[in-house]
């Protein structure tokens, strides 16, 4: 690795959310299923992330205290011990998690998700670090707080998928875990963000990619899920 590439990797390191993973140690003791429970549930969302025919958003919500986030943490936890494919020993379904909080400044605002998400994938997949890294040197700006997340998601989230779309053909999903939406302090970043992502999951050159998202039903979130672009790719869980 040259030292450009290593200063790019540092950097993007840096400005990840390291405690928005949805197993860090910041989110002790975490919240899950227990055996035997939900079970309905869980195996309905494991059906919709097995679907190799499109690109989805899962949207799952409910009250405070339903219990989203121990669905949100035990879906990502099987993905991550889900293989992409026999031959490889690594390389898991999971491809990134973030789960917002509102008790911890940075997990409360969605400037730093993207690059947390490319951050968890290029790990997951080490043959599109290089080319990661590359997007960070030749705009270092697009890891700033204050850059579009229109352009983080183009340069950090779809740029990177589609390198792995031949790679993944004819393998099982990719899957994102986006956890508690509504912690999020901006109605617009909210409304933003579910924007963006049906943009990126309407791209024709994505690997089917499965995005499960969970939050309360409040409207200005109901109302970003039911905009013309982003409702074809819903599947709505009440």
């Amino acid at each position: 690795m040259s030292d450009w590439d290593q200063a790019a990797w540092e950097k993007l390191s840096r400005t990840i959310v390291k405690g928005a993973e949805y197993n860090s140690r910041q989110r002790l003791p975490h919240p899950k299923c227990l055996e035997g429970t939900r079970a309905d549930l869980l195996n309905h969302i494991y059906g919709l992330l097995d679907n190799p025919e499109k690109s989805q958003l899962i949207w799952l919500h409910g009250t405070a205290g339903v219990g989203k986030s121990a669905v949100a943490f035990t879906v990502a936890e099987r993905m991550k011990r889900l293989k992409i494919n026999q031959q490889t020993s690594s390389e898991k379904r999971l491809a990134g998690t973030f789960f917002f909080s509102r008790k911890y400044a940075n997990r409360c605002m969605a400037g730093n998700l993207f690059a947390t998400l490319v951050y968890q994938l290029a790990c997951n997949f080490p043959s599109i670090k290089d080319d990661v890294m590359r997007a960070i040197r030749e705009n270092p700006a697009i890891l700033d707080l204050d850059t579009s997340l229109e352009d983080k998601m183009e340069t950090l989230f779809l740029q990177p998928l589609r390198m792995l779309q031949l790679r993944l053909c004819g393998c099982p999903p990719l899957v994102f875990t986006i956890d508690a939406l509504d912690e999020c302090i901006s109605k617009a970043e909210m409304v933003d963000l579910i924007s963006v992502l049906g943009q990126a999951l309407r791209d024709p050159d994505l690997p089917v990619t499965h995005i499960l998202l969970t939050s309360r039903l409040e409207p200005h979130i109901h109302n970003a899920f039911e905009k013309e672009e982003v409702y074809p790719l819903v599947c709505e869980i009440p």
